[in-house]
């Protein structure tokens, strides 16, 4: 046992077995959603159809108030609330083992709906069973849990304790279904790629790295499913997607963890155009299914996600912002000194690192920032117009990255002329090998095509007002947490008496 255990709840636990009574029973109960039974209540003056039927409902118990033959108890499930009542009139044989139950514990409740002298709508139980003893006290009633580390780490406590934590993760599961079908009813084939790659790639990215004994040989968690999926594309697939979970052995921020969701998709005969065109249509559908308007609020700010979205130029907005261009290396090294960046990086990476800190906090958007340098585009095409930008565009929300989406280079030569230089660059976040297969299936020919990815967790935070990414996955990462920094019962509320850069980067 952990000291969380009340040592109370535990001598609980041993009288209901003592008394026969099993407080981990194997059967649940045939339960209503709580959401229904309130939807057909009405209310104490006008009630509904619900009222007067006899329903079980099931789920976890607040804090019981007892008032001697009678105790009130607000229980919650995954759908609402709603209170129970229990009268000794009503459960005699079963009305000693009130006193072992406590607030936390899980049980199901038969009875008649109805409502107090007060107005609030009741089950009145004529049968109570215990479907599982909580041995933990739950957070004090009106907090939560008030340490945001022990939120992350305790989220199954945290999902039932912090109003609205289980509303989020609702809708991300939503939005992810709304996702896939706004998608499939475009003509888009679901797929699975690995996990384990022979060589990383497809983005730019330290990656994760696992040894495999059977065949003696480092494989690298995905950074990216992009090169796998284009393959799909040479292989006649002409429109796929994948929502993938992708690795990443970078740091943890507000926006940044080292495990997250990303939508993946390419399509045939497409180009980056079309694919700003997809983008905004899904973010706008997507808005819509799940939020029932364009409008959202997000770190303080209401945004219309309504498209079109506005489109900007990186190379004309680094001009703007850093009165040179993007390709005069003397004057951007000395403004990245200017800014106090790290100038022993690469020139290209020092460019977009100048980018970074000068101009993507003006993008407010919903905006496509678009045509971007070809040196840190090394799987976009060319534009034909420019040969010094590639055909790429990332989109922006209050200065977040939400996506990014290339026309998707399928030269072979170029293709593979580019990975030499990635590899001979010696950065850290390149492959450090020429993805010789790859460069293979385009020989075999890839038709023109466009490529788009989205960050699911930042597609979440928008959607639902999340300010961090932590707020929007179920268990983010975390340090270890050693023996010692476990945390002490007394966190709990004392014990009561019987009553967390999405896309193609």
């Amino acid at each position: 046992m952990t000291d969380l255990v009340q040592p109370d709840r535990l001598a609980k636990l041993q009288a209901m077995r003592a008394a026969g009574v099993d407080p981990f029973p194997a059967r649940g109960v045939d339960a209503t959603p709580i959401e229904q039974i309130v939807a057909r209540a009405g209310d104490s003056a006008n009630p509904g159809p619900a009222v007067g039927e006899r329903v079980t409902v099931a789920g976890r118990m607040a804090m019981p108030r007892d008032f001697g033959k009678l105790i009130f108890a607000p229980l919650g499930d995954r759908t609402g609330k709603l209170q129970i009542g229990l009268r000794r009139d009503a459960l005699s044989e079963w009305w000693p083992q009130r006193k072992w139950l406590d607030a936390g514990d899980l049980v199901g409740v038969t009875g008649e709906v109805g409502f107090t002298q007060k107005g609030e709508l009741t089950v009145w139980a004529s049968e109570v069973q215990l479907l599982a003893k909580a041995l933990a006290s739950p957070p004090e009633k009106w907090h939560g849990l008030v340490d945001v580390e022990a939120r992350y780490r305790r989220r199954y406590v945290d999902m039932w304790a912090t109003e609205g934590v289980l509303d989020t993760f609702v809708k991300r599961s939503k939005i992810v279904s709304a996702v896939r079908r706004f998608l499939e009813a475009q003509g888009y084939l679901e797929v699975e790629t690995p996990t384990l790659h022979p060589i990383f790639g497809g983005a730019t990215a330290r990656p994760f790295v696992t040894h495999h004994n059977a065949l003696d040989a480092d494989f690298y968690l995905r950074i990216a499913p992009e090169l796998y999926l284009k393959r799909l594309i040479v292989g006649g697939m002409e429109r796929v997607f994948e929502i993938a979970r992708n690795f990443r052995n970078e740091g943890i921020s507000t926006r940044h963890n080292p495990e997250f969701s990303m939508l993946e998709l390419y399509e045939a005969q497409a180009d980056y155009r079309r694919m700003m065109e997809l983008a905004e249509s899904l973010v706008e559908s997507v808005a819509r299914e799940v939020n029932g308007t364009t409008l959202v609020n997000f770190r303080g700010r209401e945004y219309d996600l309504k498209a079109p979205f506005k489109r900007v130029s990186y190379t004309e907005l680094f001009r703007e912002q850093n009165g040179c261009a993007f390709d005069d290396e003397p004057a951007v090294r000395k403004r990245a000194k200017e800014l106090g960046l790290d100038e022993t990086v690469g020139y290209w990476k020092l460019m977009n690192d100048v980018f970074e800190a000068t101009c993507e906090e003006l993008l407010v958007g919903p905006v496509f920032c678009v045509d971007y340098p070809v040196p840190i585009c090394p799987l976009a095409k060319r534009k034909p117009e420019d040969p010094r930008v590639a055909e790429r565009f990332e989109l922006f929300l209050g200065g977040m990255e939400l996506g990014n989406a290339f026309t998707e280079l399928n030269d072979p030569l170029d293709q593979e002329q580019r990975f030499v230089e990635q590899v001979a660059s010696k950065d850290p976040e390149a492959p450090g090998e020429v993805d010789v297969d790859y460069v293979q299936a385009l020989e075999y020919g890839m038709p023109p095509t466009g490529g788009l990815g989205i960050g699911i967790d930042r597609l979440v935070m928008v959607l639902t007002g999340q300010d961090s990414i932590r707020d929007v996955l179920l268990f983010p990462a975390l340090r270890p947490q050693r023996s010692s920094d476990r945390p002490a019962a007394a966190e709990s509320a004392p014990p009561e008496s019987a009553a967390q850069k999405p896309a193609k980067a």
